[in-house]
């Protein structure tokens, strides 16, 4: 595997030119070429894993009696160490990934800094934060590599517990256990909200291609439309797979993934239990597998332009998409999945404040779309971890007034573009007749009267776009429905500004 350089000396402790001059000339790009490299390691682990289970049940139906179970103990026993090892390759690819984003992060602030007398305090302590974190955490890798693991006694959570306690088991197993667990039950942990977002990363990173397969086989016994709908399904598993492989951009997390029905996905940019500021990016409408990687570019744009607006800060964006996403206008015109939702969106964000180390993040909660519906279904809910949430394109949050929803006074935020069909679209009954009403009687201008402004009352109750419902409205370039995340829109600004919480 690769090998790591000694971490250097404490950088608050160096002289300040020296430091200044090595952040200068310090490349986050070879650090993120080697934690690719960790990530190729693990994907050659998988293959040689896949193998050995191939053989395993090969050998199970050709070779019986003590020999032939002594041989198969003694693959499964390699089989698990290569997993193990998988796994330690995955927090070696973490650790140094956040590492050269917070590498990336004092640079930016160095870059408006003049000589190195005035090398900004805040650049010096990033520095120094980030260089401590990594010698610590590829330490803990170093360890485990050569340490063995052990079964855990009997008692888990069940299903049912709070992600608090969750946490709190998990945090009290030892390393071994842990270790243990993710190697032999990594579905247990995937789903688990409160364990660490690194432990379900690799959980369900080591799923992913059983997922893949089981896929591949439901394929070939399908027909019809049923079939269509399983290669759409594998077509997002590959997407996914290509952007967990990539070496570019923000270090992605895979924190849930069920391929059942149009599939759901929870992939976080930039790991969320050590960010400052974490976004939930909640999609609307024909969200699924197939559909998400254009959803996570979206969660994307606004983590790297958070970064740029406010580099002292980690900020990390989550794409949620942990419901069932209505597929058509049939669907969209019921709250019911909405209702679904909102208790599962609760949970993620209480095992978000539950897993974070230090300080708590500043949690902002976006909801695209009927997304924004499953957010305002949430929000009017006790118990939603959000220090903000921002409606985007809604088409009604269920509620009539921001007071209506449990959110810090003033962080209820919203927009919608002038020409965002979801206005007109999704009108509500009573609105559509009385707009049509004036349209046929008043000659000529009827039409313009009717339709020439947005709509206040929609098809989920107020629009949160309007004055009138109390949120704080912010401009946004008339781009159509998904046009917000463009770059140069003023939204994507003001999105990245409240993940921040330096929004005005």
């Amino acid at each position: 595997p690769p090998r790591h350089d000694p971490p250097e000396a404490d950088p608050m402790t160096a002289d300040p030119g020296v430091v200044h001059a090595r952040l200068r000339a310090t490349d986050p790009g070879r650090w993120r070429a080697l934690a690719l490299s960790w990530r190729r390691w693990a994907e050659l682990a998988g293959r040689l894993a896949a193998e050995l289970t191939a053989r395993l049940v090969a050998l199970g139906r050709s070779w019986t009696g003590g020999a032939a179970t002594a041989a198969s103990r003694r693959l499964a026993g390699l089989r698990r160490r290569l997993v193990l090892f998988r796994s330690q390759c995955w927090r070696a690819d973490q650790a140094v990934s956040e590492f050269a984003a917070a590498v990336e992060r004092a640079r930016r602030l160095l870059a408006s800094a003049g000589p190195p007398a005035d090398v900004p305090a805040a650049a010096l302590d990033a520095a120094a934060r980030a260089d401590a974190s990594a010698a610590e955490r590829l330490g803990r890798v170093a360890e485990a590599l050569h340490a063995p693991a052990e079964p855990p006694g009997a008692g888990r959570p069940d299903c049912t517990a709070p992600p608090g306690e969750v946490g709190r088991w998990w945090a009290g197993l030892p390393p071994a256990q842990r270790q243990w667990l993710l190697a032999t039950e990594p579905g247990v942990i995937a789903g688990l909200d409160g364990v660490p977002a690194g432990e379900r990363d690799i959980a369900n990173r080591l799923l992913l291609d059983d997922r893949r397969a089981e896929i591949d086989r439901a394929i070939a016994d399908a027909r019809g439309p049923e079939r269509d709908r399983l290669r759409q399904v594998r077509d997002g598993l590959a997407a996914l797979s290509d952007r967990l492989a990539e070496g570019d951009g923000p270090r992605a997390y895979l924190l849930r993934l069920d391929p059942a029905g149009e599939g759901r996905v929870v992939v976080a940019l930039g790991d969320p239990d050590r960010a400052d500021n974490v976004l939930t990016h909640v999609p609307g409408m024909t969200a699924g597998l197939a559909s998400f990687g254009g959803e996570l570019s979206r969660a994307e744009r606004v983590a790297v332009r958070a970064a740029e607006l406010g580099p002292g800060a980690a900020s990390s964006a989550v794409l949620w998409l942990d419901y069932d996403a209505p597929d058509f206008v049939g669907e969209a015109a019921s709250a019911r999945q909405a209702e679904a939702a909102a208790p599962v969106l609760r949970r993620f964000q209480e095992g978000l404040r539950a897993g974070h180390e230090g300080p708590p993040a500043r949690q902002t909660v976006l909801g695209h779309s009927y997304g924004s519906l499953v957010v305002g279904r949430a929000a009017a809910g006790p118990g939603l971890d959000a220090d903000s949430v921002v409606f985007v394109g809604s088409p009604g949050v269920g509620a009539d007034s921001a007071r209506d929803l449990r959110v810090p006074s003033g962080e209820v935020w919203a927009t919608t573009a002038r020409d965002d069909v979801i206005q007109w679209a999704a009108v509500a009954p009573g609105g559509l007749g009385r707009d049509l009403a004036v349209a046929a009687a008043v000659p000529f201008a009827g039409p313009w009267l009717a339709f020439g402004h947005p709509e206040d009352d929609l098809w989920f109750g107020h629009n949160p776009s309007d004055p009138g419902f109390g949120a704080r409205v912010f401009p946004s370039r008339p781009e159509g429905h998904v046009g917000y995340w463009n770059p140069g829109n003023p939204a994507l600004d003001t999105m990245a500004a409240i993940t921040l919480g330096t929004a005005r």
